[in-house]
């Protein structure tokens, strides 16, 4: 049942605003509804401010939602529980969310707007900046070219992704989606040298934000690691400052202190969600499915955070991981992330079903810049045709598949057989391994060479000669 409390419109001295800490405090308030609290006869006060509100003595904090000629609509982060109108006050910042930037951040673990979970002091920095932060200036951006190496074979081998990239990871609910965001923060470096990693968890269990905590106690202990975590019962109005901290958090630890450093965003459609509830509050006009006409340029303002400035070394590299909702890869968040981002790498439950982690639809995922981070003076100058034939090969062996349930494998050609024994060589050798599992990129081109070995040699027609001599298993059906 809604919580709803009203006051007289009337005002008297206690809800005249006063000045408090050199801001005017408002003490009108006309209205708590849920975690919303509706304010009157307040000017000079536009969306998205941030805002502190007094409850006897005691700081809860606010942000704006709606703004009607004077009255205001906050919504109250830490919720409206014990709250009656005589007692609040509310001071306006007069601009929106600033938190503090620099190295203080790493080895902590926090909450989605900040607040430590650790036990430590509040984070604290030299300098502050707006969480709202601006997308790179295209004119300024450095175009990517170094590769990220996740020691996931399926990523390093077929999707590379590469140091200023956003490349987002579509699931569906119940695959180890999290499992995979995990292992690529702990895992991933580029060009030999660690990551900075800031992982924003948003609309997570308990269970799983514990999980997270334990995957990547390492990484955090070591200090590379930034954890945002705001769990599924937190503040709905969190979830969406939560990857806008992360990437003001980022933005300074690479294009100030110079570092690499790897945003993980996990769970974009929770945070998408949370964009419609808000829009929802403020009594916006719907577009598809319930969700904001902006949810498209609300997505850019995140994802254009990523890339390289030129003249500078450090770099933001984004995956975001999204669920999509009945596997509809066509529902409105990956639909729009898919526009914005630079490929998809897509888990699939098929592959789940057939016992491989993780279970990455190798045919139905592409790093759109793996051919400017990967090959010759990058990674190594077989990369690309080996994953060229790699793929086509699969293709080719998931038609052999097809074709095998409607002839029986007994009618199948020898060829077409090869082909079934290849794709059963690469999921068991190349796309399968642990949880923990950390693969070198020459592991993992060499177990694909492997798998490619079960062909017959005149089946490699995307490999040149020099590289099937040079690296070509001896003895195998295709030598």
């Amino acid at each position: 049942m809604t919580d709803r409390t009203t006051t007289p419109g009337a005002a008297d001295s206690e809800n005249l605003p006063r000045k408090a800490e050199g801001r005017i405090s408002h003490g009108d308030v006309r209205e708590l509804r849920g975690p919303l609290l509706v304010m009157g006869d307040v000017a000079g006060v536009g969306w998205d401010e941030f805002a502190s509100v007094d409850v006897a003595g005691r700081e809860r904090h606010g942000l704006v939602l709606e703004v009607d000629h004077d009255l205001v609509t906050l919504q109250v982060l830490e919720g409206t529980d014990g709250m009656a109108p005589g007692n609040i006050r509310v001071r306006f910042a007069g601009q929106p969310l600033r938190i503090p930037v620099g190295p203080g951040w790493l080895g902590r673990v926090c909450n989605g707007r900040g607040e430590p979970l650790d036990g430590g002091p509040p984070v604290t920095g030299d300098t502050t900046l707006p969480v709202s932060g601006w997308p790179l200036n295209p004119v300024h951006r450095e175009p990517p070219q170094e590769p990220v190496l996740t020691g996931i074979s399926v990523i390093d081998a077929l999707t590379t992704l590469v140091r200023g990239q956003k490349l987002p990871i579509f699931s569906v609910p119940g695959l180890p989606h999290l499992a995979l965001a995990t292992q690529i923060a702990a895992q991933a470096t580029s060009g030999g040298t660690a990551f900075r990693v800031v992982f924003a968890a948003m609309g997570l269990t308990h269970a799983d934000i514990a999980y997270v905590r334990d995957r990547l106690e390492e990484r955090s202990a070591a200090g590379e690691l930034v954890l945002l975590l705001n769990a599924a019962d937190d503040p709905v109005i969190e979830r969406i400052l939560t990857p806008r901290i992360a990437l003001t958090v980022a933005e300074h630890l690479a294009y100030t202190e110079g570092h690499d450093v790897l945003v993980i965003m996990s769970d974009m459609t929770s945070y998408a969600e949370a964009v419609r509830e808000v829009s929802a509050a403020r009594r916006e006009i719907p577009a598809r499915r319930g969700y904001p006409g902006y949810l498209y340029s609300d997505l850019a303002s995140l994802y254009e955070r990523c890339g390289r400035v030129r003249g500078q070394n450090g770099s933001v590299t984004i995956v975001p991981v999204l669920t999509m909702p009945a596997g509809d890869i066509t529902h409105p968040v990956p639909d729009l992330t898919g526009y914005i981002t630079e490929g998809q790498i897509v888990l699939s439950a098929e592959v789940a079903a057939r016992g491989i982690y993780p279970p990455v639809d190798a045919l139905s995922s592409l790093s759109r810049l793996m051919r400017s981070g990967a090959g010759a003076g990058r990674t190594r100058e077989d990369h690309l045709d080996v994953a060229a034939q790699v793929l086509a090969a699969l293709a080719r062996a998931r038609q052999a598949a097809e074709l095998a349930e409607l002839v029986g494998a007994g009618a199948l050609s020898e060829t077409d057989r090869s082909y079934i024994a290849y794709r059963g060589q690469v999921e068991s050798g190349l796309l399968n391994q642990g949880h923990d599992e950390l693969r070198s990129l020459d592991d993992t081109l060499g177990r694909a060479w492997s798998a490619l070995a079960t062909l017959p040699r005149q089946e490699l027609t995307m490999l040149s000669t020099e590289f099937l001599d040079r690296y070509l298993p001896e003895g195998s059906e295709a030598s």
